[in-house]
């Protein structure tokens, strides 16, 4: 069964690259009407507006980063001037770099936790007056929140703390009809180049033979955004090949 999503408005954060890139796409495909973020100029989001162009439908592209406050503020206003309302709000952009836990800094932490964790907040704050009974929230977590990995205590904090908020917003949220789950991606393919051995590895650890796609993370997505996924909620969803 294909997922439509015709008349749906979609905010998407962080949709330039990689996953979040992946996703702005199949929801378009879907038939959603996409309005997304990125944090610099260049070809990444140029690129995006011609494959969003030649897809067809009304899509907007916003540069916004969403650890500035007021740069979110301004992100929520254009969302309901030029949409109105939203019906949904996947929470993708995010940070992560690779440092020994002896040796992190107190602003590497900060500024991964405030761009991971922090943004989400700001943004789903900020946008929930466009939400109304049957909206839904998607945060983008990690595998890595539930099994760790080194170099990254930074990161998987923040990621883990999407499910902690996640399952608060749930109660808070769900008497408004509004749902909140989290999609936990596990080893996917971007555009950044893959080591051989590395996908060596991933092939022998992942039960499917493969690295996921963000096509693989997209497709779930837009269930979650779809009304075929009415009464699902609180849920952390794991797109990652069995691992």
């Amino acid at each position: 069964m294909d997922i439509k999503l015709t008349g749906k408005k979609v905010l998407v954060t962080g949709g330039s690259r990689g996953i979040g890139r992946g996703i702005v796409l199949g929801l378009a495909h879907a038939g959603a009407q996409v309005a997304t973020c990125y944090r610099t100029e260049g070809e990444a989001a140029a690129s995006l507006a011609r494959e969003l162009k030649e897809i067809g439908g009304d899509h907007r592209l916003v540069k916004a980063d969403v650890s500035d406050p007021a740069e979110v503020e301004a992100l929520a206003e254009t969302c309901r001037a030029t949409l109105g309302s939203l019906d949904a709000v996947v929470h993708n952009a995010g940070v992560i770099s690779h440092v020994p836990f002896s040796e992190l800094s107190d602003e590497e932490w900060a500024r991964v936790i405030d761009n991971n964790l922090g943004g989400p907040y700001r943004v789903t704050q900020k946008t929930l007056p466009l939400l109304s009974a049957g909206g839904s929230i998607v945060f983008i977590g990690s595998k890595v929140a539930t099994v760790g990995i080194p170099m990254r205590a930074h990161y998987t904090a923040s990621k883990a703390g999407l499910v902690g908020l996640m399952r608060s917003l749930t109660k808070e949220l769900g008497p408004r009809g509004i749902r909140v789950n989290v999609v936990a991606p596990g080893p996917v393919e971007t555009e950044e180049p893959v080591p051989p051995e590395v996908r060596e590895r991933y092939r022998n650890l992942i039960p499917l033979g493969r690295l996921g796609t963000p096509e693989d993370i997209a497709g779930v997505v837009a269930f979650l955004a779809s009304d075929l996924a009415r009464f699902v909620n609180g849920e952390t969803i794991d797109v990652d090949g069995g691992i």
